[in-house]
């Protein structure tokens, strides 16, 4: 590598307060402190999958419910990513991955585009997880794509498990974001794009 890939981003509001590092040439070990139990385990299917050391600690307003902290550790962690991405100069750009777990089956395909989109289609067949709302993950993506600059498309295909639903989804996004994120020697020093920035 020619720089390392590591940014560290701090976001205080009145209703969170989020640190996020992350190096994004990792082996995927996580330190995850985020007050919500079954968060912290998607957040480590993020950093196993996709080989992204991850670092988040958060506090937020959950005596009132996990909204904002969800979705603004989704904003942060956006916000490092783009940092540690850098100029994008023999990035990979695009990544997918199928991930299926015992009779659930998602797709994740995101594109390192400069454009912010979300394009998510879940219907989970539970309302919560543990502490978890699962109407977050749409909040925790869609502040990720604003951050990041991405284009993201989030597609739970079959499941009947909410947990197993989720589950697949998180993993696929972080092998999508690996494979993405991967630099091709073949275009060292070039921007994947004909536009000839991103």
């Amino acid at each position: 590598m020619s720089s390392e890939r590591i940014a560290e981003i701090r976001r205080d509001t009145k209703e969170t307060q989020i640190r996020v590092r992350v190096n994004l040439d990792g082996t995927g070990q996580a330190t995850l402190n985020t007050g919500i139990g079954f968060f912290d385990h998607m957040l480590d299917q993020i950093a196993r999958h996709g080989l992204i050391d991850l670092d988040i600690e958060a506090k937020g307003d959950l005596h009132i419910d996990g909204h904002h902290t969800v979705e603004d550790v989704g904003i942060t962690l956006g916000m490092a990513v783009a940092q540690a991405i850098g100029d994008k100069k023999g990035l990979t750009r695009y990544g997918h991955s199928y991930v299926p777990l015992d009779e659930a089956l998602s797709r994740v395909v995101v594109d390192f585009s400069g454009r912010p989109g979300l394009a998510m289609d879940v219907r989970f067949t539970a309302g919560s997880i543990g502490a978890f709302d699962t109407q977050l993950a749409f909040e925790f993506f869609q502040g990720f794509v604003n951050h990041a600059l991405v284009s993201l498309h989030v597609d739970n295909l079959k499941g009947h498990n909410a947990h197993h639903q989720c589950e697949t989804i998180f993993k696929a996004f972080g092998r999508a974001l690996r494979m993405a994120m991967t630099l091709d020697p073949r275009s060292a020093g070039v921007i994947p794009s004909t536009k000839g920035t991103l």
